[in-house]
């Protein structure tokens, strides 16, 4: 659907809500000329939304096209600290706002997000730009406006949720729904449209920065509660976007941006796992490309991962975005286009339909590229085609469409726009509750209600351990003028205050993170001899480029606490006094000097605004823990990367001298209660475990069932979790790898039947050929407490021929929790 020229080709319409009179001129100086038509099929909301996307195409000009692949970074600032890389270097100051409008605006990036507005003020000024949005091109298309949610709407005020490896912690995929809904529900209410998240890059290695932003290290963790986050967002009417696709958390040595090489078996059967999922079973409807270059290739410009794969194998419908910046990296850091025209027909032919998150390739370069004959017309129609499908499908076209947010009605009314409402609150509080992780306990855990405690520790009565990178007060930091700094949060110590009124609590400030001296120490190590226990709290501080311990471009050369924190620790330890070790940090640290003298262990990942007393909970007793650990705890600082995910070779041998065997394993988590579990039953029939369960068709399925029993005095929640092993294989194979698992909450001697219906296509993976197969062969299911300890085993032998299969196979084991035995 190409246009001969830039002159404009369609009408002027008219909504009766707001003005769309042709009041802007073209980009060539002139105004529209054409008379108003009240109605028009792009406009008609009971036609097909494809007839109304090709009816619009065909009136716009090319410069009207390529307008609506752009976005602009209202309020951004190139001599502030970077929220994105480079924005120092690649925000550009001098765009003339009005003129920028007479072509039309694909997106509006960030106008909650980049600078602290009171919730109402940024509704009411988000209405203003989109009406002048709206009047200033000659369809009156507004634009679409997305930001940050990775762990919350992340804007001034709003409820701050644990971070995405605490939401692995909890193996609760509905929770994670109910949080991801209300999530989308409150940027919906205030006119955003699309969020960036959920993050489903697999950790690889944990000396990345954004290890923070990951769900764990298991693909099917990742997929299934990434896919929860999915569906949740997505039920609010808030376009979920999958990010960063893919590769990005393979980077050589942890490093940002580093190259990624692994090959097409690791890239398809592990980093792609958990997007396939979200597309498929999500119905996902963006998908952001990730900064990495696999194998020389950029994410950005592969043809065979944004068009073949994702939308020609997955059918995946939707649009891709950029991730900030990513077109021109293409020319700046990657070296493989020359100008930012070559960058934009990169891009564009591999499938970024959206340059985000302003305009520096998809604008007049894009254009003039078009004009040239070195970019195809067509290319630019198949993105604007699902840039409008996707805004017709939102209302976005539609006649009744106002650029005022239905929050304005309470603000109207003289209610204020709460986005941390205690509904927000008490799911926070859950979340954050089922994701911390017991780690270790001699007994002494939960604390006496009365005695001496010393409260020790960077983090003891700091803010800075709850909020990972990817939260307002960590990525922006500033507050609305005339407002209070108030996040209405709570730290350890006045939690544990709370918690244990009746007990002396000794505290001791010890410095930032990573600036701890030696007599902050000494006064510390004398706290805890005088006390009878002493909790020490320590950890990251998130942050962006080096300005943190965890975070986005804050990588690590080794798995050491940062700072001295380990030399406090082993103060704290020399002095005879049980140490409680809790630790609130953006990735896992290596513990095993210290390990086998704390008295207890207490792994929290960013655990957000209710985090405080979350934290204090478990450590009091009035919590149950029931968290796992969404990675592995590594015994020593080097040797990595060392994922549980990896063949025979991967763990500890006898050919190396370095052992990489995690302290602590992936799916790994105590509790104050016992759980007992029956000997699993096979298709309803129990089975020998050193036999075989009997043969099965390499298209079949079977039924593990097993019961689960509350032996204690408390309320609790076990996670039976489900490994397959394939000893014999075509390729090397993982030793054990995630299948399923289920959450089960007991109170005391209840007991509840849990049942994983396993297709034998999840005992796939990518043959010597390159091909995904099922391949005939004896395989052991593993019903375990953690990746390396196993209850009971099941045996299969899969027979018939090999079979290959694709994305339509099953993804996931169906599970159901049933009452009784």
């Amino acid at each position: 659907m190409s246009s001969k020229d830039d002159t404009p080709g369609g009408t002027v319409v008219g909504t009766g809500q707001v003005d769309r009179s042709p009041a802007a001129t073209t980009a060539g100086g002139s105004r529209p000329t054409d008379p108003v038509e009240e109605s028009v099929s792009w406009r008609d909301p009971t036609l097909a939304v494809q007839d109304r996307v090709f009816d619009l195409l065909s009136r716009m000009s090319l410069t009207e096209k390529v307008a609506q692949l752009s976005s602009f970074w209202r309020g951004a600032n190139a001599s502030i600290d970077d929220m994105a890389p480079l924005q120092h270097d690649l925000v550009d100051d001098t765009v003339d706002w009005a003129d920028l409008l007479h072509s039309g605006l694909g997106q509006l990036t960030r106008p909650f997000g980049t600078t602290a507005v009171l919730p109402a003020d940024g509704a009411q000024a988000l209405a203003r730009v989109q009406a002048e949005i709206v009047a200033g091109n000659r369809f009156g298309i507004p634009a679409l406006v997305h930001e940050e949610c990775l762990t919350g709407f992340m804007t001034w005020g709003a409820t701050v949720y644990p971070t995405p490896l605490a939401w692995g912690a909890s193996f609760d995929p509905d929770l994670v729904e109910q949080m991801a809904a209300r999530i989308g529900q409150d940027m919906r209410q205030v006119g955003v449209h699309q969020g960036l998240a959920p993050v489903l890059d697999v950790a690889r290695d944990p000396r990345w920065g954004r290890t923070e932003e990951t769900i764990g290290e298991d693909p099917y963790l990742v997929g299934t509660i990434g896919t929860a986050y999915v569906r949740g967002l997505e039920s609010a009417g808030v376009v979920a976007t999958l990010k960063h696709f893919a590769g990005y958390s393979a980077s050589r040595a942890g490093r940002n941006f580093a190259p990624v090489s692994v090959g097409p078996r690791e890239f398809a059967d592990v980093l792609l796992l958990p997007f396939e999922m979200a597309v498929r079973d999500g119905a996902a409807r963006s998908v952001m490309h990730s900064y990495a270059e696999v194998d020389g290739v950029p994410a950005a410009a592969d043809s065979g991962l944004l068009t073949d794969l994702l939308r020609g194998r997955w059918g995946f419908t939707g649009t891709v975005v950029a991730d900030y910046f990513g077109v021109s990296f293409l020319e700046l850091l990657h070296g493989v286009a020359d100008s930012p025209a070559a960058a934009a027909a990169l891009a564009l032919g591999a499938g970024v339909d959206v340059e985000l998150p302003g305009v520096r390739c998809y604008g007049t370069p894009l254009v003039d590229a078009v004009r040239r004959g070195g970019v195809p017309e067509s290319v630019v129609d198949r993105a604007v085609t699902r840039v409008l499908r996707q805004k017709c499908e939102l209302g976005l076209l539609d006649p009744e469409w106002s650029p005022v947010p239905p929050a304005i009605a309470d603000v109207t009314e003289g209610r204020p726009i709460d986005l941390d409402p205690v509904s927000n609150r008490d799911l926070a509080r859950r979340l954050a509750e089922e994701s911390v992780v017991l780690v270790s306990n001699d007994g002494c855990l939960p604390l006496p209600p009365r005695g001496r405690i010393a409260v020790v520790g960077p983090l003891a009565d700091s803010l800075t351990g709850m909020l990972g990178c990817y939260t307002f007060p960590s990525h922006v930091g500033s507050t609305p003028a005339g407002v209070d700094d108030d996040p209405r949060m709570t730290t350890v110590l006045a939690a544990l205050r709370t918690e244990l009124p009746d007990a002396t609590l000794e505290h001791v400030a010890t410095g930032p993170v990573d600036a701890q001296d030696t007599p902050s120490i000494v006064v510390a190590a004398d706290a805890a001899a005088r006390a009878d226990i002493c909790v020490a709290v320590v950890g990251d501080r998130a942050g962006l480029f080096g300005n943190g311990t965890s975070g986005e471009g804050c990588d690590a050369t080794d798995l050491e606490l940062p700072g001295r924190q380990g030399e406090l620790i082993e103060a704290l330890v020399a002095t005879g006094t049980p140490v409680v070790l809790v630790l609130l940090t953006g990735r896992p640290y290596a513990l095993g000097q210290f390990a086998d003298r704390l008295a207890a262990v207490l792994q929290a990942f960013f655990p957000g605004a209710e985090g405080g007393p979350a934290v204090a909970g478990i450590l009091t007793g009035r919590v149950c823990p029931s968290g796992r650990l969404p990675i592995g705890v590594p015994r020593l600082p080097g040797g990595q990367p060392a994922s549980y995910l990896s063949p025979a070779l991967a763990h500890r041998s006898e050919v190396s001298n370095v052992d990489p065997s995690p302290l602590f394993p992936f799916g790994h988590g105590l509790s104050y209660t016992t759980f007992e579990w029956s000997t699993p039953l096979v298709d309803g029939a129990r089975v020998d475990p050193d036999d075989d369960a009997g043969e099965i068709g390499t298209d079949g399925a079977v039924r593990v069932t097993v019961r689960v029993t509350n032996t204690g005095t408390r309320t609790g929640a076990d996670v039976v979790q489900l490994y397959l092993h394939d000893p014999v294989a075509q390729v090397t194979r993982p030793v054990a790898r995630l299948i399923g698992y289920a959450r089960v909450e007991l109170a005391p001697g209840e007991s509840r039947r849990v049942e994983f219906d396993v297709s034998m296509d999840l005992s796939c993976f990518t043959g010597r050929d390159g091909r995904r197969i099922v391949e005939p062969g004896d395989l052991l299911l593993w019903l375990a407490t953690s990746s390396r300890d196993v209850r009971a085993q099941v045996r299969l032998r899969l027979t018939g021929p090999g079979r290959q299969v694709d994305h339509r196979r099953r993804l996931t084991s169906t599970v159901r929790i049933e009452p009784g035995g």
